[in-house]
């Protein structure tokens, strides 16, 4: 592929409507353009108009007499609020990811006067890298339903980060980087942001220009439009990353080598130290690009150190604080000299994910030099505070942010991950926890910056509900309200379900739910979903509803989502115990479960064929059709692969999505492989398999099934007859344990004695790793009864993270006896060291 070539220069100028040119105090039809998407020419029956903000808030009002439906607002986006409060309310329907319900009458229904002013002047949207999980390879249809979704729940600050690189290779040209220096400094499509934040260079490119002048066209189209809906997109600015051969150009330049998750060098990012001239140079004319192609915008985001180290040395307090207002500066500095009227917008995921760095005096020092109304802090994950970290509020302790605006803000998701998660008794708390402190400073926005969207959808529309309130939600009257708009009623069997979801998966914070099967086979025996029993209940409760649902679409794709994750769980506890029969030699349970699992894996496959967001396909899908030739529709679809599956490697598996397509060409198959390993006795080559599966093209065939709810139905009436682990197997009883003192990098022998009447009730031994750095081989276990061998079992296994083989069947003769004492031992060695610990289970027959 020829990658770099001097960016398009489009010919058409940025079209810069605003909405104070696109609406009139009697009209504003951009607004009016989005009801109609929504629910088509009964928009031109509303009567819409245009009113002042209140203490630079927006508001909205709408009332009903006479099945005339009038609605006031002080922006498009508050209308489109306006009136989606209204549909709600009165319980006409919802807008959603997995589709809408709109049940409206032939009259708009009557409704006293409402008023709402928003507590908070911005509602902001979107993390870094949503433009990597989610948006990545979207095109314009698919943005401007997001656009739209986005005006109904009354957002209004969303990142706008398409085209960042197209801008900044005019700037590297400019400078005299020729096209190899700069492409090694860009990754795939879907990894942008993590190098746009210094995270990783160099990865799964080299980026294809096509794919920056793609953006380019898109960007304006984006741009465009949130414009006319009033919104205040927040682009890209220059936060301080450059190819290293900048320095080939000016020698005399510092610059800092960053490192983030175990990357190699050759994927290290460097940071320009602020110490000269060259920062501020570039920051300008970047600014300037972009204004010259996109217009003028207001709100400009850098972030120089997230997740990063400070290039300080760490025992000197009084130099970290040096260099951190110096960088603050520079940055505000270079923002500003491209436009004085700008903010410079941040995110502050490190405030409380690395308290240990970012101690109050660093924060204050970075953002000294910024005057306090060109400065706006994004409090990222406030749920992780009060939740994960329980590190207490990022207010009270930066005291406010020192006089700084700022914006409340939740992460409902990481990595696009699907499976269920949040405390939904959090987030009905809204921005209460801050609107309430003494502590809050200049709050001035609320919002959310989940990783991935078109998932958890509850979450959603709850946290966008709070942006318009300074009020906590009544959770059981908002879920109410919530089931009611979403199928149109709210039946005992539902209200139950909510009930138990509240114990389970939305009554938890759980940082990244995954399945066991979402892991590499061996390294999880367990996953990190918090669905237990009760949930299990709950989805059995809600599809009870099926018969009253038969033709709510709804109700059908959560009854297919809540089914595949029913299934999810039961894979993973009939992984736990195919993995457990197959230690202690039960092949019959083993195959079993094993025959279980490939079942509802295909189950799950299909069902999630019906589903209008979890599928494989779709990802793929827009990741192709960017490209304009079949060499780039390939690799974007490799490098769309990559992000979901290995994402590397490192940080394999991170994303997690449940889709089909992605359970059947790539969950499956790996699990097949680990069984048939650990039944052979064969290593399967994991590494090799899952790059190759990344470099391949499209999808096995599938047929969706004809009736996708009796399909769920019957799919959970056969789970629910599935045996478990502690149904089926015995646990073991521990004889023994080895820990460094025991074992060296030589093969030695370990003995533990049991008593002699055992003897005859012997079917094996298991080696279980506890911790350490090294695992431990084992390559033989004899069974020495009055020192004599019983029964001897010889092959390499090991105990580690994963273990594999590590049971050892041992059965003595039926006559065999012993009168004074009965030996195990075991001939082992660590792995590369001896720092490992563990036990040693006998397991008796039952």
């Amino acid at each position: 592929m020829n990658i770099i070539k001097p960016a398009l220069k489009l010919i058409i100028p940025a079209l810069l409507l605003t909405f104070t040119a696109s609406c009139s105090k009697a009209a504003c039809p951009p607004a009016r353009d989005v009801l109609k998407r929504l629910i088509g020419s009964r928009a031109d029956t509303i009567e819409i108009k245009m009113i002042d903000k209140v203490n630079d808030c927006d508001i909205y009002r709408y009332e009903v007499k006479d099945g005339k439906l009038k609605l006031t607002g002080s922006s498009p986006v508050a209308l489109c609020r306006g009136f989606y409060d209204y549909l709600k309310s009165n319980e006409l329907g919802m807008v959603s990811w997995s589709g809408n319900r709109i049940a409206i009458p032939p009259q708009w229904p009557d409704a006293s006067a409402k008023e709402v002013i928003s507590p908070y002047k911005h509602h902001y949207y979107f993390n870094v890298v949503t433009y990597g999980y989610t948006t990545a390879y979207w095109d314009w249809p698919r943005w401007q339903r997001e656009l739209d979704w986005m005006a109904v729940h009354g957002i209004d600050m969303p990142l706008a980060l398409a085209a960042n690189e197209a801008i900044a290779i005019r700037v590297w040209k400019q400078l005299g980087l020729t096209d190899p220096q700069i492409e090694k400094f860009y990754v795939g499509p879907a990894h942008l942001p993590w190098q746009r934040m210094g995270c990783i260079i160099n990865h799964d490119g080299p980026l294809p220009q096509q794919f920056n002048d793609d953006q380019v066209i898109l960007q304006h189209k984006i741009l465009d439009r949130m414009r006319q809906l009033g919104m205040k997109p927040v682009v890209p600015a220059f936060a301080g990353f450059v190819p290293k051969a900048i320095t080939r150009l000016y020698p005399e330049v510092k610059l800092h080598e960053a490192g983030w998750g175990g990357w190699g060098k050759d994927h290290h990012a460097f940071l320009l130290l602020p110490d000269g001239p060259l920062f501020n140079q570039i920051g300008k004319m970047f600014i300037e690009e972009w204004e010259k192609e996109f217009g003028k915008c207001d709100y400009y985001l850098a972030d120089s150190f997230n997740e990063m180290e400070i290039p300080a040395p760490k025992d000197d307090k009084q130099k970290r604080y040096e260099i951190l207002t110096s960088f603050g500066k520079a940055v505000y500095d270079s923002i500003k000299a491209g436009n004085p009227d700008a903010t410079w917008v941040m995110q502050g995921w490190m405030f409380g994910y690395q308290r240990y760095i970012w101690d109050a005096p660093s924060l204050a020092a970075l953002i000294s030099k910024v005057p306090d109304d060109k400065m706006l802090l994004l409090d990222l994950a406030v749920d992780y505070n009060s939740q994960f970290w329980h590190n207490g509020f990022n207010w009270d302790f930066y005291e406010g942010f020192f006089g700084k605006p700022w914006v409340y803000s939740v992460i409902p998701n990481m990595g696009g991950k699907t499976a269920f998660t949040g405390q939904l008794d959090f987030y009905a708390k809204g921005g209460t926890p801050a609107l309430d402190s003494p502590n809050k400073g200049r709050l001035e926005g609320f919002g959310m910056a989940p990783e991935g969207i078109e998932n958890n959808e509850v979450l959603y529309e709850l946290i966008a509900d709070m942006g318009w309130t300074d009020k906590a939600a009544n959770l059981d009257l908002w879920l109410e309200n919530y089931c009611s708009n979403r199928y149109g009623s709210y039946p005992k069997e539902i209200k139950t379900a909510w009930q138990l979801l509240r114990k389970s998966c939305f009554g938890s914070f759980t940082d990244h739910p995954r399945f066991n099967w979402q892991f590499r086979p061996g390294r999880s025996q367990r996953g990190s979903v918090n669905f237990n029993a009760d949930f299990l209940k709950a989805v059995e409760s809600f599809a009870a509803c099926a018969d009253q649902f038969k033709n709510n679409p709804l109700y059908q794709q959560d009854l297919l989502e809540f089914t595949a994750f029913y299934l999810g769980e039961k894979i993973q506890q009939q992984i736990q115990l195919a993995n457990k029969a197959l230690m202690y030699d039960d092949t019959a349970t083993a195959d079993a479960a094993i025959a279980d699992i490939m079942e509802m894996f295909d189950t799950m496959d299909r069902l999630l064929e019906s589903h209008q967001n979890y599928r494989l396909q779709n990802w793929i899908d827009f990741a192709r059709g960017h490209g304009d030739s079949q060499q780039l529709k390939d690799y974007y679809e490799h490098n769309a692969r990559r992000l979901v599956t290995v994402w590397g490697p490192p940080v394999d598996d991170y994303s997690a999505r449940i889709w089909s397509g992605l359970i059947r060409d790539y969950y499956k198959p790996r699990w097949q492989a680990y069984f048939k390993s650990l039944k052979t006795a064969k290593p399967f080559d994991f590494g090799t398999w899952e790059e190759n599966w990344v470099k391949s093209t499209g999808l096995s065939e599938i047929k969706p099934f004809a009736n996708p709810v009796k399909a769920a139905l019957d799919a959970l009436a056969k789970a629910t007859k599935l045996k478990t682990t502690q149904q089926s197997l015995p646990a073991g009883q521990l004889i023994g344990q080895w820990s460094p003192a025991d074992i060296s990098t030589d093969w030695q022998k370990l003995q533990w004695k049991i008593p002699a009447s055992d003897l005859n009730k012997i079917r094996g031994i298991i080696f279980q790793y506890r911790k350490g750095a090294h695992r431990l081989d084992v390559n033989e276990v004899t069974v020495i009864g009055d020192g004599k061998t019983m029964a001897v079992d010889q092959h390499l296994g090991f105990a580690g993270i994963p273990s594999q083989n590590n049971f050892y069947k041992l059965h003595a003769p039926v006559d065999a006896r012993a009168n004074n004492e009965c030996i195990i031992e075991a001939t082992v060695r660590g792995n590369g060291g001896n720092d490992s610990f563990g036990q040693v289970l006998l397991i008796k027959k039952q």
